[in-house]
């Protein structure tokens, strides 16, 4: 007998052909965890209905009479982009001041059906609408969206276009070897494909900064036939001075490089940097330091290389962008979009 190879009735025809294998259907059923009975009644469904017969049964269709109008549902929806902060009992009441009767538990079967759920949908529908209809915001959607911009940056997400739209730079302190004092780490993360690059050094200067861009970043980028545009960092003393007497930002300026700083006071703005730093203290640092004695900041770099090798071409990534493929393969599939841009800019 020929078996369809869906998942959802797989475990039902494989205790149908275990069965037959075996020649003994409760040697099968123990086999499989399944009761006789249960065997029996897939059997029986297979003989009336041919295999499709064991598919599960889709559930009853809503009653749509027990729905709320379509006015009210509107007014649900309305309200959402009006006022996207608001909870589902806030809204519910507020709704009944305007003669507009729906439970809290209403107006969530309506943002349910909206995609409205959560507050952050209910955001980007007014980003939308905004940006669709040219809309004037009041002043509470304009102080919402801008609570969830920086909300998105706590977690990581800025927004970005393409490979080299945005780099994010920060200073990671790694620790103290014996024999050769501080070590710090330069990081450079690609936001878009999050590919990294990062160096040691024994002090955090403005040199050190423009050295890693100059030496690993800058290099990698030209390989592949692209550059930087923007630079995100926080506003520490290696990262911030006035242009011409100032390493770093002279770098910058001279490679054509946008330098954009941090909220004050909120270095979690620049979060997918901090991100990545917990990333290589737990799996690279807290290992590394535990198999090893490093006797010299070479003999660090050298493993810390290997590693950043399987982080950018092994390891999958469940970024906004790369979805489950490694960075390497979100930056190289990147450069397209990358090309597009330029070429837009160069015929404007």
């Amino acid at each position: 007998m020929l078996y369809t190879n869906e998942r959802i009735i797989k475990n039902k025809v494989g205790l149908l052909n275990l069965a037959q294998e075996l020649n003994n259907v409760s040697k099968a059923c123990k086999i499989m965890g399944l009761s006789r009975e249960t065997f029996y009644r897939y059997q029986h469904a297979v003989d009336e209905g041919g295999v499709e017969a064991l598919l599960e049964k889709t559930r009853r269709k809503p009653n749509l009479i027990n729905r709320v109008d379509e006015a009210t549902e509107k007014s649900v929806i309305d309200f959402a982009v009006e006022y996207p902060v608001f909870g589902q009992l806030r809204v519910s009441n507020e709704l009944r001041k305007r003669g507009v009767f729906v439970s809290p538990s209403g107006v969530r079967s309506i943002w349910l059906r909206h995609d409205l759920a959560r507050k952050k949908q209910r955001l980007l529908a007014l980003e939308k609408k905004s940006a669709e209809e040219g809309i004037l915001l009041t002043e509470a959607q304009v102080a919402a969206l801008e609570r969830k911009k920086e909300d998105d940056l706590v977690c990581g997400e800025i927004e970005t276009a393409h490979p080299g739209y945005l780099g994010s730079q920060d200073t990671f302190y790694v620790g103290t070897l014996k024999g050769v004092g501080r070590i710090y780490q330069q990081t450079f993360v690609d936001t878009y494909s999050k590919v990294a690059a990062c160096k040691l050094y024994t002090t955090k200067t403005p040199i050190t900064a423009a050295d890693l861009l100059n030496d690993r970043v800058l290099p990698l980028f030209e390989a592949y036939g692209m550059t930087i545009l923007r630079m995100l960092t926080d506003r520490g003393t290696e990262y911030c001075g006035k242009v011409e007497q100032h390493d770093y930002e002279l770098y910058l300026a001279v490679n054509d490089i946008e330098h954009t700083k941090t909220k004050a006071y909120s270095p979690q703005t620049n979060g997918i940097a901090e991100r990545f730093h917990k990333t290589i203290l737990e799996e690279f640092y807290q290992t590394a330091f535990r198999k090893k004695i490093y006797q010299t900041l070479d003999e660090l770099q050298e493993d810390l290389d290997d590693w950043l090798e399987y982080y950018n071409n092994d390891r999958t990534h469940q970024g906004k962008m790369c979805c489950g493929r490694t960075p390497m393969e979100t930056f190289i599939d990147g450069k397209r979009i990358w090309q597009e841009k330029v070429n837009n800019l160069n015929l404007n």
